[in-house]
């Protein structure tokens, strides 16, 4: 293989990409190696050196803070490598947006960052994953990628990793940025980069590297007509350090699920208000007297990636002022 080509190393999870259909109709996901799905494309042998590695191989539905964490430490490993131009990650479309910004905050690097899955397992008609894998290495492969923070590339779309979100449950075009619009956009390895994220992320994250602190729990409840107080009772005393609210409208909630939040507070939990429509921004003090009952708002995020944000930022502190600035500069 060409030694001039950029070097990319392959961290494969599993997922769809690398799932099989069976004879009824459905699908295992994790089945393919990170290899088998290099093998399938071999094209990428024009755009890079790639180094495949199996970090762990498991539907993104069983993803959780542990393979996360080892998620993270293996890619800093390759990132902190002089020799290495970008990395990829192969990921199950379901949590990919949580993930993707997990290390958003958590890597400390400015070189390429992609996360590539596919709606379609490898053995369907027509899958989407070789392409999407092939478009995801000329993007972790660009020098213009350089600097833009961890992205997601699938149908032909790069997306910036706090604003992607999954929003079909079996189309190809299911990610969509809704707030601030796509990253740019990949041809066929042919690439398009619109304007840079203007949030703070990877290397100017004060979570990047990370660190050995253990992840609080922090719970999402979602909000809906006669919500009662029960579900934020039982995980306040189940242990949760935080809760972020999936709120109806611009994160509003019911009288007594909003009562059961303010005894949490009480009670030392962080109580964050999102919203469960996908887009726009939750704002302080509009109908809820934030400041009084001491929430905070996510602001543009949705109640999955206010969750990732609310676990990093408990490692460091518990005040409200601090955690709400949080969400203002990520």
């Amino acid at each position: 293989m060409d030694s001039a080509k950029p070097l990319i190393h392959l961290l494969a999870t599993g997922g769809t990409i690398a799932g099989a259909q069976n004879a009824a109709g459905g699908y295992a996901a994790a089945v393919m190696s990170g290899e088998e799905l290099l093998a399938a494309v071999p094209q990428l042998a024009n755009l890079a050196r790639i180094e495949p590695e199996q970090v762990a191989r498991l539907g993104s539905q069983d993803m959780d803070e542990a393979v996360w964490v080892k998620l993270a430490a293996r890619a800093q490993a390759v990132l902190d490598e002089p020799a290495t131009a970008g990395v990829v990650i192969t990921h199950g479309t379901d949590t990919m947006e949580e993930t993707a910004y997990f290390l958003n905050l958590v890597l400390r690097t400015t070189k390429p960052v992609v996360l590539v899955g596919a709606m379609r397992p490898a053995t369907a008609i027509s899958p989407d994953g070789p392409m999407n894998l092939y478009n995801a290495v000329a993007v972790a492969a660009d020098p213009a990628a350089v600097g833009r923070g961890v992205l997601v590339v699938a149908n032909d779309e790069v997306h910036f990793a706090r604003e992607v979100a999954k929003t079909n449950t079996t189309q190809v075009g299911t990610f969509k940025s809704l707030n601030r619009g796509l990253a740019g956009l990949v041809h066929r390895g042919r690439i398009h980069f619109f304007g840079p994220t203007v949030r703070r992320h990877t290397a100017d994250s004060e979570f990047a590297p990370l660190g050995g602190t253990a992840l609080p729990r922090v719970d999402i409840l979602h909000a809906h007509a006669g919500m009662r107080r029960d579900l934020i009772d039982a995980a306040v005393a189940t242990g949760a350090r935080g809760l972020v609210i999936a709120g109806v409208g611009a994160g509003n909630l019911p009288a007594g699920a909003l009562t059961a939040c303010r005894d949490a507070v009480g009670a030392g939990v962080a109580i964050v208000r999102s919203s469960r429509t996908g887009g726009g921004v939750v704002e302080r003090n509009v109908e809820i007297d934030d400041d009084g009952l001491g929430f905070l708002v996510a602001e543009e995020l949705n109640p999955q990636k206010a969750r990732v944000l609310l676990m990093l930022g408990l490692t460091r502190s518990t005040d409200a002022v601090t955690l709400q600035a949080l969400f203002q500069v990520y």
